[in-house]
């Protein structure tokens, strides 16, 4: 079994797989880790393989490695949920039994999955989303949008008589968000046992992106997938509010909460650094070996075991219109930044300009910024 720490994947560096090796993660029986998912077969049409890559990376290539013409690099490969997102704007929420009139309302493709896809693809690092919407209008408005942002469809997989999974989002005037979401397509209808060409897909990618809106027996193949070809796996805790099992957990480099999820997920206070660090320490215990936390205003940071952790302050924006996405949209450039070989201090720099240009503008997908905004926005820091 091998390992990426933090460097590019091994399909970037073909010394790198013989020069690391994965210690075995130990073994916990913590509580908040059991759980066990079962959902009904579908199947999908075949795909043909996707091709492996091999080069030499470089730590700080002087353009955006996608961008180089002379080759194709391995892919972000973005597994999750899709949603047709529902926004009605409103002064504030409503109190039990209350109805209010919203200002305004219409309706977005987002969901965690497609979100980070659209970011990895307008970033312009060659993006795949593997992942499932129905035959309805929420599907075709989902599927437009993600081709739209560059996103390439190829495993996106339609599934009849089940409707695509969609949220409604309260928006308040502060800029902040209430979410309610119906799994839908995201939740129901998935094989027992993917497909190989997704599997395929998943071991030739550069970095895998995981959320908790699918079921988690769909993440723990894949993530076993990416493990046995090498290939670093995020997992964003963002969906569920279930227990994540260990077994998941024990597959994933890099596992991404921000300080609510952390909160629950360990029943321990994250209200001042030293509760966060403390916090973080429960998942190093249980053989997590880096913790992407994402703080809201208060920032970003970078947890390796072993090690101090790295800091990243927000990089204020002018305005806030819309937080939707803004988590979203960090933690896929963050691994966009990481697949291009950049260090861990660039990576979070790079996420949080992201993130910044993000909440600047409203809705998820439709706010994401274009690789070029987000270099403009860095070269004036």
């Amino acid at each position: 079994m091998r390992t990426t720490a933090f460097s590019p994947s091994n399909h970037w560096n073909p010394a790198f797989r013989n020069s690391q090796i994965t210690p075995q993660r130990p073994k916990t029986n913590a509580k908040p880790f059991l759980f066990n998912a079962k959902n009904p077969l579908n199947h999908r049409q075949a795909h043909p393989p996707f091709p492996s890559f091999s080069i030499n990376p470089s730590k700080n290539p002087p353009t955006p490695i996608s961008q180089n013409p002379n080759f194709d690099p391995p892919p972000l490969v973005v597994v999750g949920s899709a949603n047709a997102d529902i926004y009605v704007e409103i002064e504030r929420l409503p109190k039990e039994g209350e109805t209010i009139s919203a200002t305004s309302g219409q309706t977005l493709a987002g969901g965690k999955g497609a979100n980070q896809a659209a970011c990895g693809g307008k970033l312009r690092y060659p993006t795949y989303f593997l992942g499932q919407v129905g035959e309805d209008a929420h599907g075709k408005l989902v599927s437009q949008a993600l081709e739209d942002s560059g996103v390439k469809l190829d495993h996106l997989n339609t599934v009849s008589g089940t409707p695509t999974g969609h949220a409604v989002v309260m928006l308040q005037s502060d800029g902040q968000n209430s979410i309610i979401i119906v799994g839908g397509t995201n939740m129901s209808s998935w094989p027992e046992v993917l497909p190989d060409e997704d599997l395929e897909l998943v071991k030739n990618a550069g970095i895998v992106l995981l959320q908790r809106e699918i079921p988690d027996f769909v993440n723990d193949q894949v993530a076993k997938a990416a493990r046995s070809a090498g290939v670093p796996v995020i997992l964003d805790a963002g969906g569920m509010d279930t227990p994540i099992p260990h077994k998941l957990l024990s597959s994933v480099d890099i596992f991404s909460p921000n300080e609510t999820e952390l909160a629950r997920l360990t029943a321990m206070p994250t209200e001042n650094f030293e509760q966060i660090c403390q916090a973080v320490a429960k998942f190093h215990e249980m053989g997590i070996k880096q913790v992407l936390l994402k703080l809201g205003d208060k920032g970003s940071a970078l947890f390796i075991e072993g090690e101090d952790p790295i800091k990243q302050p927000i990089i204020k924006a002018k305005k806030v219109l819309d937080t939707t996405g803004a988590g979203d949209t960090f933690t896929a450039a963050f691994a966009v930044a990481h697949v291009e070989g950049k260090s861990k201090a660039e990576c979070l720099r790079f996420a949080a300009a992201a993130a910044s240009l993000c909440v600047q503008a409203k809705g998820a997908i439709p706010s994401m910024p274009v690789r070029e905004s987000v270099s403009d926005l860095l070269q004036t820091l």
